[in-house]
């Protein structure tokens, strides 16, 4: 519904303004009269400006989904209807693309859809998992129990997203510190040396000439090594979205020495917890593979998920397809497999989420371990070697005059 804003005086003669929404003009002044207001003044309320320029709205983050499942949670809990709890958190909420976003679920609420419909026109928002465990919570009349769950679940996931984003930002950002200390010594410092070298008349030793050659080709084609780049970015994107690249790339990145073995622990952990979280919740097995197959993040473990969940549909247990698979470590299969034994398959998939949550952590640790004193080496090493080979001819001079 619109939003209007209205000004109006007390029966004491004070001014009031504020907003509501309504279905037009005449039903919000009929609302303040019954409140006692008069000389009753109602404008509808401009489109803000974000709404023609999508690209400049806030987007809804992941932890801003989780404060709302949280809160939520407590409301229903405390026997609040759904609506009101929506009204109150569309009211609360600062992210003003999130908040219109909840209103308009509460109006589809009102208009008699169901919260798992009204969540489902979201998707980059409320992702398959958010919405199936929400229809569970519905059914089974435990949503409060379900949103618990879903907050927590998602918090967890978030601050395993946030160790493997911190163990890739420092290699990366020293990548990109190197690269921008050479290119300023390429195109602005080695020219210098080079006019005073031209006065010598003498041949320059081998480092010394690399460089000068690396700086004429840098300051020639410095544009054009940066459109090939870029080219390069944009081509190896449009590659990976294809069904070969993903599968390519994919298994590269599984199989590189330092960064596979944490995005397989990464993987596992993200694996079992969403499985658990669907399972406990009353979400059933065939359908929860599906959902975690489709947000594996890896096409190689998505693959294997796919052929778990037709295996299981053949009659299989969970453990054999894994197993063929070969991509989850054998002592994560058989915990599986006894869990899936005792019939307490959830219970175990959660202490192996625990478990491998404390390997990423170790993992995280060992990582930028290793990584802080090769990469000051890299660091030195390149820009020392450059500095070292400017100053070589000088070198050669002084001993010569000796």
């Amino acid at each position: 519904m619109p939003i209007f804003i209205w000004s109006a005086e007390t029966r004491k003669g004070e001014t009031r303004k504020g907003e509501l929404d309504g279905a037009d003009e005449a039903a919000i002044r009929a609302q303040l009269r019954r409140q006692g207001y008069k000389s009753i003044s109602v404008k509808k309320k401009p489109k803000d400006l974000l709404e023609y320029l999508p690209f400049l709205k806030q987007k809804v983050k992941e932890k801003d989904v989780v404060i709302f499942a949280r809160i939520f949670a407590t409301m229903i809990n405390a026997g609040l209807p759904l609506i009101q709890c929506l009204d109150l958190l569309g009211k609360q909420e600062q992210n003003k693309t999130f908040s219109k976003m909840i209103g308009a679920i509460k109006e589809d609420i009102e208009g008699g859809s169901t919260l798992t419909d009204a969540l489902r026109k979201y998707p980059d928002v409320f992702d398959d998992l958010f919405v199936n465990l929400v229809a569970a919570g519905e059914s089974g009349g435990i949503l409060d129990v379900i949103l618990q769950r879903l907050s927590g679940y998602m918090e967890k996931a978030m601050k395993l997203k946030s160790k493997v984003k911190g163990a890739m930002t420092y290699p990366a950002s020293v990548l990109v510190i190197s690269i921008g200390v050479v290119a300023v010594l390429l195109l602005k410092v080695i020219p210098v040396f080079q006019t005073m070298f031209e006065g010598m008349g003498s041949a320059l030793p081998g480092p010394t000439q690399f460089l000068v050659d690396a700086s004429q080709f840098a300051q020639h084609y410095f544009l054009y090594v940066g459109a090939g780049l870029v080219a390069l970015f944009f081509g190896f994107k449009r590659y990976y979205k294809t069904e070969q690249g993903k599968l390519v790339v994919d298994a590269l990145i599984l199989k590189s020495p330092v960064f596979g073995p944490l995005l397989k622990k990464v993987a596992v952990a993200k694996f079992t917890r969403t499985l658990s979280t669907m399972m406990s919740s009353g979400v059933p097995i065939m359908e929860g593979l599906g959902i975690v197959s489709r947000t594996a993040g890896n096409k190689i473990i998505e693959n294997a998920l796919v052929k778990t969940r037709q295996s299981i549909g053949e009659g299989k247990t969970i453990a054999e397809p894994l197993m063929e698979a070969n991509i989850f470590p054998a002592m994560v299969v058989q915990m599986i497999a006894v869990g899936e034994a005792t019939g307490a398959l959830d219970t175990m998939l959660t202490k192996i989420a625990d478990f491998y949550d404390d390997e990423v952590d170790a993992a995280v640790g060992a990582m930028t371990a290793l990584l802080e004193p090769f990469m000051m080496v890299f660091l030195g090493g390149v820009v020392g070697g450059m500095i070292i080979a400017m100053y070589l001819p000088i070198f050669q001079m002084a001993a010569a005059a000796g």
